[in-house]
């Protein structure tokens, strides 16, 4: 495997947590961002039916400084992943992967043309420069009870492959999406049983009446078990007032199940550098 002058293997993924469930990604010449949520401290996310959450933190990348983009990917249609600064200044012509239902309300209401709805295990391919990232769409449950589930905008997961173009896959990054565990999620394993990195997203997310809607740090461990990837970022904590479960809950219960050592501490605004080397560490740049 070809390496850099500064060491490191040129076929790697590049990860910068821009905060909440806000990545960027970069493969070779490929640039994808997920969930993209710019509000600032202080400011309040719509999540429907009047239900309003204040952003505790500061996203560590301003929407004006984004690099040029090649697809956006977006878990569910909630004003903590998509909000009202992407609306407006996201460049309307970069192409959206998301739930049929986020993909033709962001059509037809905001005029984001080059959205693609995708349905469960339904694949789209987006090309550069002889690469090529494969995004697959994946269950997800937002909540358990059945009424709360009519309620909320579907979820899904992500399966993100990334090669080269004609060549095999050589990176599978999982993104949760705001899930819960539930008997879904074993398929995922099934099918895809060897991903490199799986991004959680956690916060314990906690609406009027109690109900829970992301995992918590047990769940999160639980989904990371049954899961089994090489490496694991926590994300989605601390960065809105109905997150009730500190990322350390997470760290505990994956602490006391033996997978301490696959964590990956990219807090915000920091960036790691994930390679396909077996018994690498990311490394942060």
């Amino acid at each position: 495997m070809a390496r850099n002058q500064g060491g490191h293997t040129d076929d790697a993924v590049a990860v910068t947590f821009i905060g909440n469930a806000t990545l960027l990604l970069r493969y070779q010449g490929l640039t994808l961002l997920t969930d993209p949520n710019f509000l600032h401290r202080g400011e309040y996310a719509h999540l429907g039916y009047g239900l309003l959450s204040r952003r505790l933190t500061e996203p560590s990348v301003g929407i004006g400084d984004l690099p040029r983009l090649d697809a956006v990917v977006l878990s569910h249609l909630h004003g903590d992943h998509w909000d009202r600064r992407t609306n407006r200044h996201l460049d309307h012509e970069v192409p959206v992967l998301t739930t049929p239902h986020a993909a033709r309300r962001l059509r037809v209401l905001h005029g984001f043309r080059r959205t693609a709805g995708l349905r469960t295990w339904q694949g789209l391919v987006v090309e550069r420069g002889g690469h090529r990232v494969t995004v697959t769409a994946l269950p997800g449950r937002h909540a358990g009870q059945p009424l709360l589930r009519g309620l909320l905008p579907p979820v899904m997961g992500s399966m993100l492959e990334f090669g080269p173009v004609g060549g095999p896959v050589r990176l599978r990054l999982y993104v949760s999406g705001d899930t819960l565990v539930y008997d879904g999620i074993e398929e995922i394993a099934r099918r895809f049983p060897a991903a490199d990195l799986a991004v959680l997203h956690l916060g314990g997310t906690r609406l009027p009446g109690g109900f829970v809607v992301t995992m918590d740090g047990a769940q999160g461990a639980e989904l990371a078990r049954r899961l089994d990837p090489r490496l694991i970022l926590p994300v989605h904590y601390h960065d809105y007032t109905v997150m009730r479960s500190p990322l350390s809950a997470f760290l505990t219960e994956a602490g006391r199940i033996g997978l301490d050592d696959r964590i990956v501490h990219c807090g915000h605004g920091q960036s790691v550098r994930l390679t396909a080397e077996r018994g690498a560490a990311p490394v942060a740049f």
